[in-house]
């Protein structure tokens, strides 16, 4: 439905409330170009599917924070919240949630990135992230992070 169809019907006021997730991503971007995806391991709802590297916000963190918090615990790298350039966002319902998440670019950080979470990793180019299956939020990402790299 375009934005015009939409526009010429009455807006829906019974939509039900869902609680807000806050999640964070990353592009982390290496010098030829490629950004590195991971795949949702086995036994995590949407397995299986490839997604920036990131995670959940806990209560008082600030969502770069929690970035480099993540990216220690799931990839085994150090990352400054100086080096966290914000890009674009995602803002996506699911059935049981709406999603919040922040996407990120990064460039430069300590360390080589390891799955610690029993996760697949990839360095991709950005032209072919869409040859991987990703969650409804991260699809729209892939057009703002080309357009702004």
């Amino acid at each position: 439905m375009s934005c015009a169809d939409a526009l010429s019907r009455p807006r829906d006021k019974t939509h039900p409330a869902v609680s807000t997730l806050l999640v964070t991503a990353v592009a982390l971007l290496e010098p030829e170009g490629r950004v590195l995806i991971a795949q949702r391991p086995p036994g995590k709802s949407m397995a299986g599917l490839w997604e920036f590297p990131g995670g959940k916000v806990q209560a008082g963190e600030t969502p770069e924070f929690a970035l480099c918090r993540e990216l220690e615990e799931e990839l085994g790298i150090d990352i400054r919240e100086t080096c966290l350039s914000p890009i674009a966002f995602a803002s996506h319902r699911y059935p049981d949630f709406h999603l919040l998440m922040p996407l990120y670019a990064c460039r430069m950080w300590n360390g080589v990135p390891q799955p610690k979470e029993g996760q697949l990793l990839a360095w991709v180019r950005l032209v072919d992230l869409y040859e991987y299956p990703m969650p409804p939020a991260d699809i729209p990402l892939i057009a703002q992070l080309i357009d702004r790299i």
